[in-house]
């Protein structure tokens, strides 16, 4: 840390947007005893006596004596309450202001509480700041005034009661009010208030519930139905047990690729020609056998050739108990597809579709050019390694879309349809890789639970006595559902339920008369209610103590008693 010197000034000048701590730290790095501050107009931040008791006990703390540069009124009263000392110019006699409250005697000495004596306050008083700076002998005297006054070096002897009393006559400064604080602690007994006023609310009115879970009598009916599930339809037709649904729909592509294996010979096509001869053995040997037309097939050791014109047949006689029939000439053939094994030299050949034909000729020409190609085997292999293994994903993604659409999944209704297979390029087709592409559409139905539970009900209905009986549960969620035959607009389902029927009991009237209860009048009063066997009362939180007197916060659940068959 540079050494202070004790005769000199350092001038610092303050800029509109400094902070306090941007000051104070300004202050402590000064390398003079004596820091004059330069002001500039409107400072804020020394309108707050926080601020200006800052800046005085940080210059103390660092044996600096301080100068505000100003001449703003306003900052007056502010500076004499701290007792900072104040000059209009750097040349101007710096001075503590006056106070802006005098108080008696008799008030304690504030801590920042400034006392000088009378001829030191007179040799500070009457040289210009810019003196202290100079090295003349009172300039010297000044800042030592100052020094003794605010920021000696030793200690602080402590005043006897003598000086207390010549000090008491400045008297403590009276504490300005916060108004921050002020504020804070309006703003948490606001919030204190929300939030108590909020939890009596939801202890009152939200979290209270009660459950009243009553076991009767109940007796199993088993329903059995055929019901169609028809995109198409409006409304619900019990006497078709027809009711209106939805499908639900995800397409997915399928790929796989493998290598071709596949060999085709690109060679040139051997040619040549053949001579053709036919013998009738039954029939009018004056009716010759029938044309050979072009692109029929010829073959010779296994090979086949393609004729390139139409042959017709003349009679040439009889041998063997047969006539004999020629062609008038040579036909030309080509060979099915390119290479050398089709050079042949005077071959037998026979004719696809005519036992009663043959023939001998040669071809040549033919070159070997082998190419690899796309077989069927490739594509076969292809589709074999195509992965469908996410359809339970699919299934999962169907049932949630119908549920947010507020249906009743039929998960047993889920199926791929017919899937649609391609293959690129083609089998034959020259290519090193062969790819597969399967598009399955997959389909899950989906209903209205209601619609479901008409149906349902209707069907129970009709095995009870409604004026005595009602359906408790219609067992609809564990029912035994199949699908029978499906389309994309309609699917026929089988569905098997065992509902629980049991008294009759009107619910929301029931709710009506215990709201407000205490459970013991609950239980007494549904307990005498025919084909009622138990009543359990759970009322929630711990601090309810009667039934709530909304009808929707009460839940009543009627149901099979233990042990009831």
């Amino acid at each position: 840390m540079a050494e202070l010197q004790p005769n000199g000034k350092e001038t610092i000048y303050v800029d509109v947007d400094d902070e306090i701590t941007t000051i104070i730290d300004k202050v402590a790095g000064a390398k003079q005893k004596v820091v004059a501050l330069v002001l500039p107009k409107r400072a804020s931040v020394f309108q707050s006596i926080v601020n200006m008791k800052l800046l005085k006990r940080s210059a103390e703390s660092a044996n600096k004596n301080v100068v505000l540069i100003t001449s703003e009124t306003g900052l007056m009263p502010l500076a004499g309450a701290v007792g900072l000392y104040v000059a209009k110019t750097p040349q101007s006699k710096p001075e503590i202001p006056v106070a802006p409250v005098v108080h008696d005697g008799n008030q304690p000495e504030d801590d920042d509480t400034i006392a000088l004596d009378d001829e030191e306050l007179a040799a500070a008083g009457e040289t210009p700041v810019g003196d202290l700076a100079k090295g003349t002998a009172v300039g010297v005297a000044a800042a030592a005034a100052i020094d003794t006054v605010e920021l000696d070096d030793e200690p602080e002897a402590t005043p006897t009661k003598k000086e207390k009393g010549k000090k008491g006559k400045v008297g403590k400064q009276p504490k300005v009010p916060s108004f921050s604080k002020f504020q804070k602690k309006i703003a948490r007994a606001v919030v204190l208030l929300i939030v108590f006023i909020i939890g009596w609310y939801l202890s009152v009115f939200v979290l209270p519930k009660a459950t009243v879970a009553i076991g009767t009598d109940a007796t199993d009916y088993n329903s059995s139905l055929d019901i169609t599930l028809d995109t198409n339809a409006d409304s619900v037709d019990v006497a078709s047990s027809t009711i209106p649904a939805q499908a639900a729909q995800e397409q997915k592509t399928y790929t796989a690729q493998v290598s071709a294996t596949g060999e085709k010979n690109n060679g040139d096509k051997a040619t040549g020609s053949v001579k053709l001869t036919a013998q009738k053995c039954s029939g009018n040997p004056f009716v010759a056998p029938s044309d050979v037309p072009a692109g029929t097939g010829v073959s010779a050791n296994g090979l086949t050739y393609i004729t390139q014109e139409s042959t017709s047949f003349f009679g040439t006689g009889s041998s063997g108990g047969c006539y004999q029939y020629s062609s008038a000439g040579k036909t030309d053939i080509t060979a099915q597809t390119g290479g050398s094994n089709f050079n042949i030299n005077d071959e037998s050949f026979t004719v696809s579709g005519r036992s009663d034909v043959s023939g001998t000729g040669s071809a040549s020409g033919g070159t070997d050019d082998i190419i690899k190609v796309v077989s069927q085997d490739d594509i076969d292999k292809a589709k074999k390694q195509l992965d469908t293994s996410d359809s339970t994903n699919i299934k999962n993604q169907l049932e949630q879309q119908l549920r947010q659409n507020n249906l009743y999944p039929l998960l047993e209704t889920f199926n791929d349809g017919k899937p649609t297979v391609s293959s690129s390029p083609s089998a034959g087709t020259q290519a090193d890789t062969v790819t597969v592409t399967e598009v399955v559409t997959y389909t899950m139905f989906g209903a209205r639970r209601d619609y479901l539970d008409q149906l349902i009900k209707n069907d129970i209905q009709q095995q009870i006595d409604p004026a005595t009986q009602s359906i408790i549960d219609d067992g609809l969620d564990q029912a035994a559902v199949s699908a029978t035959s499906c389309n994309d607009k309609s699917c026929k389902i089988s569905l098997q339920t065992t509902a629980t029927v049991g008294p009759n009991i009107d619910i929301s009237a029931l709710k009506e008369e215990i709201k407000g209860k205490k459970s013991g009048y609950v239980k007494s009063l549904i307990g005498n209610l025919p084909g009622v066997t138990n009543v359990d009362v759970k009322l929630s939180p711990f601090w309810v103590s009667s039934v709530p007197n909304n009808t929707e916060k009460i839940t009543i659940q009627v149901g099979k008693a233990s042990g009831s068959q």
